[in-house]
């Protein structure tokens, strides 16, 4: 199956109207993507169009649940389970503007290291060319599986 060919909500243990990632556009052991469009009735959206830094934050969290959840459905050790992350730290974060409803966010992720069920990753969010915002996060999986 191809990787786009994936539908999202068999990837996160988020449901509507909390998604926060349309599309797992990349995935490598190293470098995940995601791409998402900004509507007007995202939860994150103010009703002057555009969408508030919590909502840049579980965009790049959701990009590592969508990793997270395409490594669950691929890898053959693993048990197919999507599991509960938890956002552990939030360092360094630069945010140059909100992005606007109508744009579409392309979030990657890389991590930085991986030890048992913590990840550390840098991550980058782009609308078009324009790097909107940039930070490290650290994300603690744990054996919850999603409902």
């Amino acid at each position: 199956m191809n990787i786009e060919d994936y539908n999202i909500l068999d990837l996160l243990p988020q449901r509507p109207p909390y998604i926060m990632a349309d599309k797992l556009t990349h995935y490598d052991p190293v470098v995940t993507r995601t791409t998402f469009e900004v509507r007007p009735d995202n939860l994150y959206c103010r009703a002057d169009g555009l969408m508030e830094e919590a909502g840049l934050i579980e965009n790049i969290a959701q990009t590592c649940a969508a990793r997270m959840g395409y490594k669950e459905k691929t890898e053959p050790q693993r048990d197919g389970n999507i599991k509960i992350g938890l956002v552990g730290m939030l360092k360094s974060m630069h945010i140059v503007r909100s992005p606007r409803t109508g744009e579409t966010l392309t979030t990657t992720i890389a991590i930085r290291d991986e030890i048992f069920n913590i990840l550390q990753i840098e991550a980058q969010v782009e609308v078009n060319d324009e790097t909107i915002a940039v930070c490290e996060m650290k994300l603690y999986l744990t054996d919850k599986k999603a409902e």
